[in-house]
């Protein structure tokens, strides 16, 4: 049958309401154009990362409709009513689990069993703390279907030996007990690495007289031959072209100079200079000494080359030829082309003998065999992971519906919702609608078109924690809201976080802000124009001072003084033009106000309206397109509504500061400023002015004097004078 919705208008839209189990195993059959939201980051909002993650199928990072939607139907079998998923309870009652099915039988049973591993065997529900410590569920169990196995899972010493000697080479993996353990797969790369290296000797086994002429010293003597080669093949080199050309042994050995140069200086053997000169004398056909007349940096390389590689080659000799260099470096190659070759090498710690040692057992199939023991328990192991899943989604999948499916929390205000940081107190107000950023200059791109007043806020604790936050202001006005302002964070847990304002994304925050704006933008012209107009006078001013000063200084005594300037009159005439034309402007301003009369009233209307209307107009458009769409878009979130931010709801998110209610309050501050009467005195003579120029107008100024000051009344001026009586007739 077709599930029957019910619908509320929130936020200027129609939203879904989700109130019973019903309501839920049905979320698929609801159409997604319904939907608030269709999909929602697993990071950067208040919600349990681990709950997301068993939710987060694809494991990218993201909630999408789909995946809620398998989550909320397999919740819905697995439980008897599906109505307690809405209840949000932290701990699941055993008797709730729907045990109908085969599913639900599994859940049940691994349910009981993990309270059993806790030492719960008796207890009726299971709750997340259950889960807090995985290793706690499977410490008292060998097997647990993770298909690692730890060395005690062994019941003979030679297969834990093996275990140990895999965890020594190619490190240990974790058991779900929490010990250290191996998989099939490091079990199959360490036999595969012995079998390799058992191989890799026997070939030096099998030809011992070319790769391994010394047996076991072999090494040790390619070493010594290593540490000379370069040297020796030099000697030889210079020794053929001294027999190529004599006139070159003396610069085959080095110039006197550089002889000279070493003498003046501390020697030491192993000095750089010592060590660059040839091992021995340079002549032609001559064969190198490894005893005597060898250059002594060298002299301890060339006596373990002859003890450890000449002597069990070729004899005890103390000269070796370029023939028989050439026939120790021809089997020291064979010997490097092997080492070359090495495979296994992760093995090589054991020893030949333990290696093949362990290969002749029986230990890799015993492994095998534990293995293949422990992921037999598979099912039952995933069956607990389900468990953990179930009990999580029992207390969390209600929120998450009802901040995904529907903004429930959000358009309340019974609760914050999941995208919602915390509050942000800055300027004598406190901020609701604060969300998590990463990346401040993407972000602002992108949320910028929520037509809304955005502060980006970077948030610090003394323990060095940081996070960057962006507040929306939707209520009071922006003056004093600039880029270095502080403030107080309170995240979702509580903490404080010292905040400050790094970026503005300017938008209007109220009709009764844009009213004033013109005004304050006019005020701050002007204190902005005196405060440039002061500061160039005053450095004009230091300017004279100086100059003048300097002047003095420098003057002629005798000089006499200058004779002062004369008045300019032709100054004051053109500052009584000026003030003239000034007066004569505003006086037509205030006559041609008059002249309204009774609609005066509706002209000062209209001048309020000319200069706050345009502001007023465009904060009112932008204030209905405002919406919360593009702040969480910014974050990763799919907002599939028109999630508007209106005036009243917009008030609701940022609550200004005032008085609570019945505070004794003394509105009498010792330390005000002193009031002014200048700004009465003008207000009262700008009245004054007003009403001359209004009674002028109607000529009762020149009636009340006589006719001694203003104009008569127009009517007076215009009418006809009446005609002369006729004369008499004469009698």
């Amino acid at each position: 049958m077709k599930h029957n919705w019910k619908f509320y208008r929130a936020g200027g839209f129609d939203q879904v309401r989700l109130e019973t189990g019903a309501d839920l195993l049905n979320l698929g059959s609801l159409d997604q154009k319904l939907w608030v939201a269709l999909a929602c980051p697993t990071r950067g909002i208040e919600f349990d990362p681990k709950t997301l993650d068993l939710i987060d199928i694809d494991k990218d990072g993201r909630i999408r409709a789909p995946e809620l939607i398998a989550a909320t139907q397999w919740a819905g079998q697995a439980v008897k009513n599906a109505d307690d998923l809405l209840k949000g309870s932290s701990s699941l009652s055993l008797s709730s689990i729907n045990d109908s099915t085969a599913a639900g039988k599994q859940l049940l049973a691994s349910a009981k069993q993990v309270l059993t591993n806790l030492g719960k065997k008796d207890a009726t529900a299971i709750a997340i703390e259950d889960f807090a410590d995985p290793t706690k569920i499977f410490a008292q169990t060998v097997f647990n279907g993770d298909g690692i196995i730890p060395a005690d899972a062994a019941s003979d010493a030679d297969t834990k030996a093996v275990i140990a000697d895999i965890i020594a080479c190619l490190g240990a993996e974790t058991d779900r007990s929490g010990k250290p353990g191996v998989s099939q797969g490091k079990v199959d790369q360490f036999f595969a690495d012995a079998a390799a290296f058992s191989d890799w000797n026997k070939k030096a086994e099998s030809d011992a007289a070319n790769i391994l002429p010394l047996g076991d010293a072999t090494a040790g003597a390619v070493g010594a031959v290593k540490a000379v080669k370069a040297k020796v093949d030099d000697y030889f080199s210079r020794c053929r072209l001294a027999a190529f050309d004599p006139r070159a042994i003396a610069a085959l050995n080095r110039e006197e100079k550089e002889y000279l140069t070493l003498a003046a200086k501390d020697l030491s053997i192993s000095a750089a200079e010592v060590s660059g000169f040839p091992l021995a004398k340079v002549e032609a056909g001559k064969p190198l000494a490894l005893k005597e007349g060898v250059n002594p940096a060298w002299a301890g390389a060339l006596a373990t080359l002859q003890s450890a590689v000449v002597k069990p080659l070729l004899g005890d000799k103390t000269s070796l030829t370029e023939s028989e260099w050439t026939t120790i470096a021809g089997k020291v190659a064979a010997y490097e082309t092997w080492v070359g070759s090495k495979s296994g090498a992760s093995v090589e710690k054991l020893g030949l003998q333990r290696v093949r040692q362990i290969l002749a057992g029986k230990s890799k199939d015993a492994i095998g065999a534990l293995i293949a023991k422990d992921k037999a328990l598979e099912p039952e192991a995933a069956a607990i992971g389900s468990v953990e899943k179930l009990v999580r989604l029992n207390r969390d999948l209600a929120q998450l519906v009802n901040n995904f499916v529907t903004f429930r929390d959000f358009y309340s205000r019974s609760a914050k919702a999941i995208f919602q940081a915390g509050t942000l107190y800055l300027d004598g107000r406190s901020c609701d609608l604060c969300v998590h950023v990463t990346d401040g200059g993407r972000h602002a791109a992108m949320a910028g078109l929520a037509k809304a007043y955005l502060a980006y806020v970077d948030c610090t604790r003394p323990s060095g924690e940081k996070m960057t936050i962006a507040a929306a202001f939707t209520d009071g006005d922006s003056d004093n809201l600039m880029v270095g302002r502080n403030g107080i964070f309170y995240d979702r847990k509580g903490r404080d976080w010292d905040a400050t304002i790094t970026k503005i994304v300017d938008n209007p925050i109220s009709i009764r802000q844009a009213f004033w704006a013109p005004y304050k933008k006019f005020v701050r012209m002007i204190e902005e124009m005196a405060a440039k107009r002061a500061a160039a006078a005053e450095a004009a001013a230091d300017a004279k001072v100086a100059g003048a000063a300097t002047a003095v200084a420098n003057a002629d005594k005798t000089k006499a003084a200058p004779e002062p300037k004369k008045f300019d009159v032709g100054v004051v005439a053109a500052l009584g033009v000026g003030v003239g034309a000034i007066g004569t402007l505003i006086g037509g301003l205030i006559s041609g106000f008059i002249s309204l009369g009774a609609w005066m009233p509706l002209g000062l209307l209209g001048i309020i309206l000319a200069i706050s209307g345009p502001s007023m107009l465009v904060a009112w458009l932008k204030l209905r397109q405002r919406n919360l769409g593009p702040i969480l878009d910014a974050n990763g979130w799919a907002v599939n509504a028109k999630a508007k931010l209106n005036v009243p709801f917009g008030g609701s998110l940022t609550d200004v500061a005032k008085l609570p209610a019945g505070a004794d309050y003394n509105p009498v501050d010792p330390y005000a400023e002193p009031s002014s009467p200048w700004p009465k005195v003008i207000v009262f003579l700008i009245i004054l002015a007003l009403a001359y120029v209004g009674l002028d107008k109607f000529g009762k100024i020149h009636e009340w004097s006589d006719g001694k000051l203003g104009k008569p009344a127009k009517s007076a001026v215009e009418a006809p004078a009446a005609p002369a009586p006729a004369p008499a007739p004469a009698k």
